[in-house]
């Protein structure tokens, strides 16, 4: 295996990456080799794919196949290699039909047929297929290309990747896009191409970006959709009496069918990193039984699990290792999976609520605590002009946003230093699991405005957006020229396809870690450096200082 997909790939070496029998995720040789494949078999189906939309017929069922099969290769989503012997036998078929379908519509007219991953045919066994694995990872035509056309390939691919992840996201509650489907599409095949020019790499980056903003925008609105808009809600975040289940991931409707299946059971639904933000949704909320939110970010799930007195069902992504404490109680749906572990599908939860209703729960109420959730853009926006008119009366001088993926790395203390010692008169917003490391400290408020905002997932990186837009807008400037700084967390692919978004906007001077990507060489990196501004974090204080001294000059 060769991955440096994430945040915590192995740097020991010369080269950075996990190339031994297991990678620091967890994943082993064989399954991390299948996802390499994986992703071949998808660059050939959306190969035919291309063909057939632009003969009139393109293939919706490919489609969301190819979506679910990039979303399982993400870091930390599905470790069992039993499940990508299947998904590879499943791509082959998919592309078979689609090509069959290419072959119909042009009826003997001459049309260029594609090679490459187009030709694939999956091996006999698996040692044949982790023998055509060894051809198709993220380092092939290294020694031909080099290093910077490689690493600019996986900044690509691993960007496509979170497209991917978001857009499923979407199509599970029903939300699908043509523009989006042919975008994934165009990915794949360019990818296919084995292209070496990095300008075209880049160009090809940023149009992912600006891909991913169109995916974050149906994302939002399957979300409000189907759950209503979110609202400023004050979140318990200590256990109350009773039986219960521990929900993680970030699939809210996986959330909404699981307090369906417990109606009237007596059981209680906390939720779990990344799907705090659903308790900030109207329609969700209003099931009486979502009693709170119990632990911390993903990182803190073997501890926060051993310790949940119910079952777990982990949802969508942000999976480690499960220790034999829980291995027994914890359930894993959709896109997710380990080997061992009950996976469970179409929202069949009969056995999570049975599980329930057998463990102890919870045997006391603690005392109260809670925290504030639940301002989108619409809550904030709601009160734009309050925001305007203290900015202009010099009650609010800055806007910081420190947000992303939360991670074990040492150096993720910064962020916590860095919110913590944000001044008084500065507001900080957040999203994503990195506000585990500050949503608990009292902030305090600017003339009843909250100083800490927590916008939702990741994903609602959509919301931070638009109200930067909006405030430019009131303030008649460019984003970039309001006191406003970005401060990012990363840690695996869905922070990629953010990460593009934000420079296809064309915004600037954004402060990434805890380390850069690895497969962001030095050469790549000057050209981000010079094109963008990016940075790599430093001390907390120091950055600080620099971005409010920046933005006063």
């Amino acid at each position: 295996m060769f991955c440096y997909q994430c945040e915590q790939t192995d740097r020991t070496q010369a080269t950075p990456g996990c190339a031994s029998a297991k990678g620091n995720c967890g994943k082993d040789a064989t399954t991390a080799d299948l996802q390499d494949l994986l992703i071949y078999a998808a660059k050939g189906i959306a190969q035919y794919g291309a063909l057939a939309r632009g003969l009139g017929s393109p293939d919706r069922e490919a489609d969301r196949f190819m979506l679910y099969a990039l979303f399982t290769t993400l870091t930390n989503v599905n470790f069992n290699a039993s499940r990508f012997v299947a998904m590879l036998r499943e791509a082959a078929q998919h592309r078979d039909r689609v090509k069959s379908t290419c072959e119909a519509l042009a009826q003997g007219v001459a049309a260029a047929q594609p090679g490459g991953a187009a030709l694939w045919q999956p091996g006999n066994d698996l040692a044949e297929l982790q023998a055509q694995a060894a051809l198709v990872g993220i380092n092939a035509g290294l020694p031909q290309v080099g290093e910077d056309v490689v690493g600019l390939r996986a900044l690509v691919l691993y960007g496509l990747k979170g497209v991917c992840a978001y857009a499923h996201h979407a199509r599970v509650l029903g939300y699908e896009s043509e523009e989006v489907y042919a975008g994934v599409e165009a990915a794949l095949v360019f990818l296919a191409s084995e292209p070496t020019q990095a300008g075209d790499l880049l160009e090809h980056a940023l149009a992912l970006g600006n891909l991913n903003l169109k995916v974050m925008e149906l994302l939002d609105a399957a979300n409000t959709g189907r759950f209503g808009m979110p609202e400023p809600t004050a979140v318990r975040v200590t256990p109350a009496a009773g039986k219960a289940i521990l929900v993680s991931g970030h699939d809210l409707g996986d959330l909404e069918a699981l307090l369906e299946a417990t109606q009237g059971t007596g059981v209680q639904i906390y939720t779990h990193g990344e799907m705090l933000p659903a308790h900030a949704y109207p329609k969700l909320k209003a099931y009486a039984h979502l009693a709170g939110n119990y632990g911390g970010a993903w990182q803190d799930q073997q501890s926060d699990f051993a310790n949940f007195p119910g079952p777990i069902l982990m949802t969508s992504n942000c999976l480690i290792e499960p220790l034999p404490q829980y291995r027994q109680r914890i359930f894993t749906t959709g896109p997710v999976g380990w080997a061992g572990v009950r996976h469970l599908e179409h929202h069949a939860f009969a056995p999570v609520v049975q599980a329930a209703l057998a463990l102890p729960g919870f045997r006391e109420t603690a005392p109260q605590e809670t925290i504030t959730i639940g301002f989108a853009r619409n809550a904030v926006l709601g009160v734009a002009d309050k925001v305007i008119d203290a900015v202009k009366a010099g009650q609010i001088r800055h806007f910081f946003l420190i947000g992303g993926c939360d991670g074990a790395a040492p150096g993720r203390n910064y962020y916590t230093e860095f919110a913590q010692g944000a001044p008084d008169d500065t507001v900080v917003m957040t999203l994503g699991c990195n506000k585990y490391r500050f949503n608990r400290h009292e902030f305090g408020d600017i003339g009843g405005i909250p100083r800490l905002l927590d916008l939702g997932q990741c994903n609602d990186s959509y919301s931070a957006i638009q109200i930067a837009i909006a405030l430019s807008k009131a303030f008649d400037c460019g984003v970039n020229d309001l006191p406003l700084t970005l401060v990012v967390s990363w840690f695996e692919q869905k922070a990629a396809a953010v990460l593009l978004t934000l420079l296809a906007l064309g915004l600037r001077n954004i402060h990434l870690g805890p380390t850069l990507p690895a497969f962001l060489t030095p050469n790549v990196l000057d050209i981000l450096v010079k094109q963008f501004g990016i940075s790599p974090i430093g001390d907390a204080q120091a950055d600080l200082n620099a971005a409010l001294a920046r933005k006063a000059a």
